[in-house]
C-alpha cells in the first residue's frame, strides 16, 4: 500500500504560509520515504458560523504543483482534488500534461466537482449543475490526457477537434475522482483509474458502505471493480478515542495504516494537523513502523 501526505497551503495549517516553508516540508517527506504528496484546490475556506473576512486562504494548487514537479525527484504528486469548475477543461488537460512532463511522469490527476459554495460566490463561478458540468469536463479531460483527439458539444463546455501538443509523455496518465453520491460514483466507474473517499480514521461501516456503493456503480457500468484503485483520505489529528481520526502518535499511525492495507486499500493520503515539521517527523516514524 502506498502512503502519501497532504501538504499545507496556508499559514493556518501550521507551517505553510510561504513557498519556502512548503518546499522544506515536501523535501522532509520525500527524504523520509513517503510515496506521494498532495495538494487541495481552494481559494479559501470559511466555516458556516464564521463571518466574511475570517476565511482561511490557500495558495493556488496548480502553481504549487508545478513548482513541486520541478523541485522534487521521486514522489508522486497528486491533487486532492482539483475542482474542474475553476478551469476550462481543455486548459486543465493541457496543464496536466505539462506538469506530468516536468515531473517526469509522476502526476496523479485528482478531480472533483467542487463543494464549498462561498468561494464560488466570491470569485464568480457558477455553483449550479455541478455534476452535469463535471461530467462534461471528464468527457474532455480524460481522453485529452490519454492522447486522444476530442470533440464535445456540451451544454457547459465545448471543444472541437482538440488535441494536446506536444503529445503527453504518458498514454495512461492516471485520473482519480473523489466521489460518494450515486451519479458521481457512476462517473468514477466510467472514467477514473482511481477512486478517493475521505475523511476517516480507521476502516468503519461508513467506509464499507461507500466502498459497497462504488462496487455497485462499477458493476452497473460493466466494469470489474478490481480494476479500480482504492484511495482513502485519513485524518491524523485526534486522540486515542477519536472515531474519525487517528492519534498523532507513531504506533497509532502504524496501526491505522495496517488496518487500511488489510481492508484492501491501495493508497492512503494522510491529512496531518498541525502540518508542521515536528508532526511530519512523527508521521514518518509511524510509516517506518508500518513498513517494518
Amino acid at each position: 500500500m502506498r502512503v502519501g501526505v497532504a501538504l499545507p497551503q496556508a499559514a493556518e495549517d501550521g507551517a505553510g504560509g510561504t513557498w519556502s516553508e512548503i518546499l522544506g516540508l515536501a523535501r522532509q517527506l520525500e527524504d523520509g520515504g513517503v510515496d506521494s504528496l498532495w495538494l487541495s484546490d481552494h481559494f479559501f475556506y470559511r466555516a458556516p458560523d464564521q463571518p466574511v473576512g475570517s476565511e482561511t486562504g490557500y495558495h493556488e494548487a496548480w502553481t504549487l504543483l508545478s513548482a513541486l514537479a520541478a523541485t522534487t525527484r521521486r514522489v508522486e504528486l497528486g491533487t486532492l482534488v482539483l475542482a474542474t469548475s475553476f478551469r476550462p477543461p481543455g486548459l486543465l488537460a493541457k496543464m496536466a500534461a505539462t506538469v506530468d512532463d516536468v515531473s517526469g511522469g509522476r502526476l496523479i490527476l485528482g478531480l472533483g466537482c467542487g463543494w464549498h459554495e462561498p468561494e464560488y460566490e466570491a470569485f464568480g463561478y457558477p455553483f449550479d449543475h455541478r455534476v452535469g458540468r463535471f461530467e462534461e469536463a471528464l468527457r474532455i479531460i480524460v481522453p485529452l490526457v490519454h492522447r486522444e483527439r476530442v470533440t464535445v458539444d456540451g451544454e457547459y463546455a465545448q471543444v472541437r477537434d482538440a488535441e494536446i501538443r506536444p503529445t503527453p509523455i504518458r498514454p495512461d496518465l492516471p485520473v482519480l475522482v473523489a466521489a460518494k453520491g450515486r451519479r458521481m460514483l457512476g462517473l468514477t466507474a466510467r472514467y477514473a483509474d482511481a477512486w478517493q473517499t475521505a475523511w476517516f480514521g480507521h476502516p468503519d461501516d461508513r467506509y464499507r458502505q461507500r466502498h459497497g456503493d462504488l462496487v455497485a456503480a462499477c458493476e452497473e457500468e460493466g466494469r470489474d471493480p478490481a480494476s479500480m484503485q482504492l484511495t482513502v483520505g485519513v485524518a491524523i489529528e485526534g486522540d486515542e478515542d477519536a472515531e474519525t481520526s487517528v492519534a498523532l502518535a507513531s504506533d497509532s499511525i502504524a496501526g491505522a495504516l495496517a488496518a487500511w492495507r488489510d481492508a484492501g486499500v491501495d493508497h492512503v493520503q494522510l491529512a496531518v494537523q498541525p502540518s508542521t515539521s515536528a508532526s511530519f517527523a512523527t508521521v514518518l516514524d509511524g510509516i517506518r513502523r508500518f513498513r517494518g
